[in-house]
């Protein structure tokens, strides 16, 4: 009897053996299966960030041809055919992206442009990989986000010429959230004060 049970026990051995292994499996794909799921919404917050500073580097960068555009009333044609430059938009983007542990993948970092509501697209990739020991092929693995930011004028406006002689004199803007603004071209407010009531910036759902 004695020998039998010795025998059952030590066949139960490797049962036992498998299953520790397969619960220690199944933990550490539970971990990795969270640890990636960190790492996105990490890569997540991320994107918003470098798409947010984009756009508001964006948005600085207004400054002089939309006050250019005042005295000879071109505003339309401004708002209608002006492209920014990425340059520096983008360069805000990496510098916020680097902050939250994360890059600029491949350089996506793309504006399109809509008249009074231009856009701009952020691709990141997080600096540090899934690497789990129980799932090949994360060490290698990445994870990945992508956010756009828009740039949006939202105000109307009414032009004087006191001295009619085409050129526009003051510039009175009614803005979306009640925001006033009065721009006289020949000596305009700072820009800080004024453009964030005059342009918009959020994030929009890709």
């Amino acid at each position: 009897m004695f020998a039998r049970q010795r025998r059952e026990s030590g066949q139960a051995f490797p049962i036992y053996v498998v299953m520790v292994a397969g619960l220690l499996f199944l933990v550490f794909a539970f971990f990795a299966v969270g640890k990636a799921a960190a790492l996105r919404n990490g890569a997540q917050g991320a994107a918003d960030a470098a798409a947010l500073a984009a756009a508001q580097k964006a948005r600085e960068q207004l400054e002089a041809p939309f006050l250019a555009s005042l005295p000879g009333n071109m505003l339309d044609s401004f708002l209608q055919g002006y492209a920014f430059p990425t340059a520096m938009p983008c360069v805000e983007a990496q510098r916020l992206a680097a902050a939250n542990q994360a890059d600029v993948y491949r350089g996506h970092c793309d504006a399109s442009y809509g008249g009074d509501r231009d856009q701009i697209t952020v691709e990141v990739e997080t600096r540090k990989p899934v690497d789990s020991t129980v799932i090949p092929g994360t060490k290698t693995k990445f994870a990945k986000a992508e956010a756009t930011a828009v740039v949006e004028f939202r105000c109307s406006w009414k032009a004087v010429d006191y001295n009619d002689d085409g050129v526009q004199d003051m510039y009175f803007f009614t803005c979306e959230d009640g925001g006033m603004v009065e721009i006289a071209p020949s000596s305009p407010p700072p820009w800080s004060q004024v453009s964030k009531i005059l342009f918009d910036v959020h994030l929009i759902d890709d």
